[in-house]
């Protein structure tokens, strides 16, 4: 987008009565932000607008609003940042056909065509340590078969979904609840970063807008309107999570739930989702097998090509190895807890925990605890 276009989009945003949905009915209507603010007053209320609409449009900004948005522009070249607007053809497609598409999508990195065989990885920020593991498990090997991870890049599962999808050297996108150059939370900026070079970073909001509580729900619509489907792995019943299900639902996008212990507060969300209708998902699998119909047949050929496949020959194991996986399950055990059960010494437990490690048969936790993959 050049310049001049930008500026429209911009100046059309900031009058007054204009919300995102009018933005990209009107620019819609006329064919772009330009043709809107040329228009006269009685051609604006001819398309529609109200008397007070259209003389807002007419009347345009302030000199103190058109030198915010100069500084604006200034920043976005200074920050190498993209804005897409829904007219662009650069513009994500699945995202451009939800009811209330974002008109102006700020990107830091790049959008790949790949980006059309997307699943969205969301969940709790007070994760725990396994549910974690399993969501860097299954984001790790749906990267791996080729689809690119979307998340919110916030604390817990989802910087757990971003991180499986980048260590598969896939794509991930990250889709934020504040400006795009702010990072939040402050401590993933490293992650971002990694993100921006593998993928892509998306914000609808203005350069220095706070991560305000209601920015996002808003957000989640995003998330879920450029992928094929919502995964959802840990989430408390009242989870912002669960919004982007109900949002993925109302969009027709497929809509899976991982379960877990009827126990865990972080599963009452994944199972209420279950309950009403969402699919179980166990593994990545189950999730490829649901969207099949609707992957191109490029994709189709990718998934049913052998070498695509993320299993990995594992080499036979030791004898304290197979007493170790034996021992362990999909719940965090403590190392000493192990060590107990199978009457093993510290040392020959670390030896194999190490061994499978490496194997990529157990993930082992902060505090000493450890879980089988």
């Amino acid at each position: 987008m050049n310049d001049e276009s930008l500026q429209a989009w911009l100046t059309l945003r900031a009058i007054e009565r204009i919300g995102p949905a009018t933005l990209a009915q009107l620019a819609g209507a006329f064919g772009s932000p330009e043709a809107v603010l040329s228009a006269s007053a009685d051609v604006l209320r001819e398309r529609g607008c109200s008397p007070a609409l259209a003389a807002a449009i007419v009347r345009g900004v302030d000199l103190r609003t058109a030198e915010q948005i100069e500084r604006e522009i200034a920043q976005i070249h200074q920050l190498r940042i993209t804005v897409l607007s829904c007219l662009d053809g650069e513009y994500p497609e699945r995202l451009r056909h939800i009811a209330d598409p974002p008109p102006l999508l700020y990107l830091a990195g790049r959008l790949d065509p790949a980006d059309a065989h997307a699943v969205a990885i969301v969940g709790s920020r007070r994760s725990t340590p396994q549910g974690r593991a399993v969501t860097e498990q299954l984001s790790r090997d749906l990267a791996q078969a080729g689809f690119t991870i979307v998340s919110g890049l916030a604390r817990g599962i989802d910087a757990a979904a971003h991180r499986g999808a980048l260590e598969a050297g896939g794509r991930t996108i990250a889709v934020l609840g504040c400006g795009i150059d702010r990072t939040y939370p402050p401590e993933h900026e490293k992650l971002r970063r990694d993100i921006e070079a593998q993928g892509a970073v998306l914000s609808e909001l203005a350069l220095g807008a706070p991560p305000h509580s209601y920015h996002f729900p808003r957000r989640n619509r995003i998330i879920s309107g450029l992928s094929l489907g919502v995964v959802v792995t840990e989430a408390a019943m009242d989870s912002g999570s669960l919004i982007t299900a109900r949002l993925a639902g109302e969009q027709g996008r497929e809509v899976f739930a991982l379960p877990g212990s009827v126990r865990a507060g972080t599963s009452r969300g994944p199972h209420r989702l279950i309950k009403d209708g969402a699919k179980l998902v166990e593994n990545a699998q189950d999730v490829i097998d649901e969207l099949l119909p609707q992957l191109d047949e490029p994709m189709r050929r990718r998934l049913a090509a052998p070498q695509n496949l993320s299993i990995k020959p594992i080499s036979p194991l030791s004898e304290d190895e197979a007493r170790v996986i034996a021992a362990l399950s999909a719940d965090p055990l403590h190392i000493d807890e192990l060590a107990l059960r199978i009457q093993l010494g510290p040392a020959s437990v670390s030896a194999a925990l190490l061994s499978l490690e490496m194997k990529g048969l157990i993930q082992q936790l902060p505090g000493q605890f450890v879980l089988r993959l």
